[in-house]
């Protein structure tokens, strides 16, 4: 059985989708990062890094003591390994999957965050940093569209935990205002693996406990965005 340290975010949505993709046993541990569970000592111990997600399996691959894993990236990849899925076996699928997931990592994601934070969340409407981030959130969109005009997905033929990490973040196109019939191949691609029953299920998961609105109380402001009153 897998522990899941979850928040419904695009990075909880990538492990959700990755776990029910995969048919692994879990269970959720649900934290609120609204009420600042993500600073709690037992959650510090798994994920220093005090964000989520984080997992911990208690059947691990070498059968031995639980082992906990934080960052989405390690967390896919230790997944896939477990379950002998959604990574290439050939060298060169492996290499197109883990450099798709670090530019998720590193660019797609950290840049849709910011995009997000100042059109979205930040108290005082900042033009300059708004704009800068959504010109290269559209620079992020442009990339990706040309890896996908010539491949079926981002590692190449087959699905893969790049697909899945970029998949959530994608979603937020239209809350960040991003037309995607500007990207046509990321339009294809989205509408694909919007059909798969795997990630339909992960990306359902506490869309309940979703706050949208996170900027309108002040605990959480200060919580989230470090902004005091």
């Amino acid at each position: 059985m897998i522990d899941l340290y979850f928040a419904p975010t695009p990075n909880g949505w990538k492990i959700s989708v990755m776990l029910e993709e995969c048919e692994l046993d879990y269970n959720v541990r649900w934290v609120n990062i609204g009420a600042g569970e993500q600073f709690e000592p037992e959650f510090l111990a798994i994920s220093p890094n005090n964000r989520i997600p984080a997992i911990v399996d208690h059947d691990p691959i070498e059968g031995d003591e639980p082992v906990s894993v934080f960052e989405t990236g390690a967390i896919l990849l230790y997944l896939a390994n477990k379950a002998e899925k959604f990574l290439p076996a050939d060298l060169h699928g492996q290499i197109a999957a883990t450099e798709w997931l670090m530019w998720q990592m590193g660019g797609l994601g950290p840049m849709m965050g910011q995009h997000g934070h100042f059109k979205l969340y930040a108290p005082d409407r900042i033009a300059y940093a708004t704009e800068r981030y959504r010109n290269e959130v559209l620079r992020l969109f442009g990339v990706m569209d040309g890896r996908l005009a010539g491949h079926d997905y981002l590692a190449g033929e087959d699905y893969s935990i790049a697909d899945m990490a970029c998949f959530p973040w994608v979603q937020t196109y239209k809350r960040q205002e991003i037309d995607l019939a500007d990207f046509p191949s990321v339009k294809r691609w989205y509408e694909t693996l919007k059909q798969r029953e795997g990630l339909r299920r992960g990306m359902a998961l506490g869309r309940d406990k979703i706050n949208r609105n996170p900027q309108d109380d002040a605990e959480v402001r200060k919580t989230l965005f470090g902004i005091k009153e």
